[in-house]
C-alpha cells in the first residue's frame, strides 16, 4: 500500500487493522522527503531519528490496543514559527541565534505530542512569516510541488508544499493575513484559519488580533481531526477560547443542504483572473446543485487594506525592535521596509485601525444573520513565478495587493477555509474560500466537506 497517497484518516484505519504500521508510514514519509524536498525546499529541519523513535512508540501502542489519540502515529510537520523543545525556532531569520536553549513547546507542539503524532520536522517560512510567499535569505525559495517554477505561497508555504507532495500527511501553519489559505490554494490542499483564539498561541504574536494558527491537510476530514487535537485551551494564551462542546470530526458530517450561502465573486472590488473566476463559479454551482441555497451578493465593505497595513506593519516593527543591534542589515529587505513603515504610525493610528477592524467585524456579524456562510475565491490568481513577492510584471506593490480575499477575515477574526475547487488549464490548483461567523468552525468545515464530496480532488 502506498501510504503517501492516503489521508491521515485512512492511515489510522490501516493502523487499526494492522495493514500498515506507524513505522512504515514514517519511513515512507521520510523517503518522500529525501526524494522531493531538495526540489521543493519545504523543510528547514528534518529529524529522521526522532521521528522513527516516535513511530516505534506509536506502533507499540497500536499493537497493544492503546492509541492515545485519533491521529496517533500520523506523520506531521510544524511551521518554524512554533516553539519546539529540542529544535531551534529560527522563523526564517538570520537574526535569531540558533545556539540557545530550546526547552519550551508552544501549545500547538505540546498538543501534537500529547496525541501521539509523529513530528517529522519543521517547515519553511518567510522571515517572521511576513509575506504571502515563502523565501528567505536563511533557507532559500520554497517551490510548488505542482509546478516547481511557481511559488508555494506563504507564509505557511513549507507546510503546504510538504502536505501536497506527500512529505507527511498533516501540518500546522499560522495565518495573519492569509498565510494558511494562500498556500493551501496554490498547492491544492485544505487549509483552515479557525476563529481567533480557537487554537492557543504562545508566545503572543506581535501581530495580535490578526494572528491565528490552523490545520493543513489533504482532506476536510483530516483538517477536522487535527483541529480537535489543537483546539484545547492553554493557560499561556489569555485570549484562548473555552474547549469545544463537541468534536469537529463529528460536526464535519453535518447536513448543510438548505442553508443560505452568499457567493461574492469579487467582494465588490477585486479584479479576478477570468480562468480562476470560472473555476470557482463552477464549484459554487455544484454546491447549489447539491442543495445549498446560493445568492450572489457582496458583503458590503470596501477594501480595508489601509487599516490592515497599519496593523501589520506596527506589529512587525514591534517585533523587530526586539532584535539585536545591526539587524537592519540582515533582515529581508522587504521586511525592513515594513519595519520602517510601522515606525511611522502613532498609537492613535493603531487604535484607529483597530476600530476599523472592529467595525468590519460588526458588519460581517450582521451579514451572517442573513447568510450562513460567505463563499469567495481564495485568491484572484493562480500560483506565479517563485522568488517574487508579487507576480512579475503585474505592477503590484506588495503581497496584500494580490490577497484581497484573505486578510479582511483576519481582521474580523472569522473562521475561513480554503478548499481545492479545480485546476487551471496549466494544471495549477485553484482554491475556494468559505467564511463563517465567529465560532462557526464546525459549519465552515461541514460546507467544505460538501464541496469535497461534489467536487472530489484527486
Amino acid at each position: 500500500m502506498n501510504d503517501t497517497k492516503l489521508t491521515a484518516s485512512e492511515l489510522v484505519s490501516a493502523y487499526a487493522t494492522g495493514e500498515l504500521s506507524p513505522v512504515e508510514a514514517t519511513q515512507n514519509a521520510l523517503r518522500v522527503i529525501e526524494e522531493r524536498d531538495g526540489e521543493t525546499n519545504a523543510y528547514c529541519l528534518v529529524d529522521a531519528d526522532g521521528a522513527l523513535e516516535q513511530a516505534k512508540a506509536s506502533e507499540i501502542r497500536w499493537r497493544d490496543g492503546n492509541p492515545i489519540g485519533w491521529l496517533d502515529g500520523v506523520p506531521a510537520s510544524i511551521k518554524d514559527m512554533f516553539l519546539t523543545q529540542g529544535w531551534p525556532t529560527l522563523r526564517g531569520s538570520r537574526c535569531i541565534d540558533p545556539d540557545q536553549p530550546w526547552d519550551v513547546d508552544s501549545p500547538v507542539t505540546a498538543r501534537l505530542r500529547e496525541n501521539g503524532l509523529v513530528l517529522l520536522g519543521k517547515t519553511t517560512t518567510p522571515e517572521l512569516a511576513w509575506k504571502g510567499v515563502t523565501d528567505n535569505t536563511l533557507t532559500g525559495i520554497t517551490r510548488n510541488p505542482h509546478d516547481l517554477s511557481t511559488t508555494a505561497g506563504g507564509s505557511s508555504g513549507g507546510s503546504a508544499a510538504a502536505v501536497a507532495a506527500g512529505m507527511g500527511e498533516l501540518s500546522v501553519g499560522t495565518d495573519g493575513g492569509g498565510s494558511i489559505r494562500i498556500p493551501a490554494s496554490f498547492c491544492g490542499i485544505v487549509g483552515l484559519k479557525p476563529t481567533h483564539g480557537r487554537i492557543p498561541l504562545f508566545p503572543a504574536s506581535p501581530f495580535g488580533p490578526l494572528s491565528h494558527a490552523g490545520p493543513m491537510a489533504r482532506s476536510v476530514d483530516d483538517t477536522a481531526l487535527l483541529l480537535d487535537v489543537l483546539a484545547m485551551p492553554d493557560y499561556r494564551d489569555p485570549a484562548a477560547l473555552a474547549p469545544p462542546v463537541s468534536t469537529f470530526r463529528e460536526a464535519v458530517r453535518r447536513d448543510v443542504r438548505g442553508l443560505n450561502a452568499a457567493y461574492s465573486p469579487t467582494l465588490g472590488y477585486v479584479d479576478v483572473d477570468p480562468e480562476v473566476a470560472a473555476i470557482v463559479k463552477s464549484a459554487v454551482q455544484a454546491l447549489g446543485d447539491a442543495g445549498l441555497h446560493i445568492e450572489e451578493t457582496d458583503p458590503g465593505f470596501g477594501d480595508p487594506k489601509a487599516a490592515f497595513d497599519i496593523l501589520w506593519s506596527t506589529g512587525a516593527a514591534k517585533w523587530l525592535d526586539t532584535f539585536p543591534a545591526g539587524s537592519e542589515t540582515k533582515v529581508d529587505p522587504g521586511l525592513r521596509k515594513v519595519w520602517e513603515l510601522g515606525k511611522t504610525f502613532s498609537a492613535s493610528d493603531y487604535l484607529g485601525a483597530n476600530a476599523e477592524r472592529a467595525a468590519l467585524g460588526i458588519l460581517m456579524g450582521e451579514f451572517h444573520t442573513r447568510h450562513d456562510v460567505l463563499i469567495t475565491p481564495t485568491l484572484p490568481i493562480a500560483a506565479f513565478e517563485a522568488g517574487h513577492e508579487v507576480p512579475p510584471g503585474s505592477g503590484l506593490n506588495g503581497w496584500p495587493d494580490w490577497t484581497p480575499f484573505t486578510y479582511p477575515f483576519n481582521m474580523t477574526q472569522q473562521p475561513a477555509i480554503s478548499v481545492p475547487a479545480g485546476r487551471t488549464s496549466g494544471g495549477l490548483p485553484v482554491g475556494l474560500q468559505i467564511v463563517g461567523p465567529r465560532h462557526s468552525d464546525d459549519l465552515v468545515l461541514a460546507v467544505a466537506k460538501l464541496l469535497e464530496e461534489v467536487r472530489p480532488w484527486p
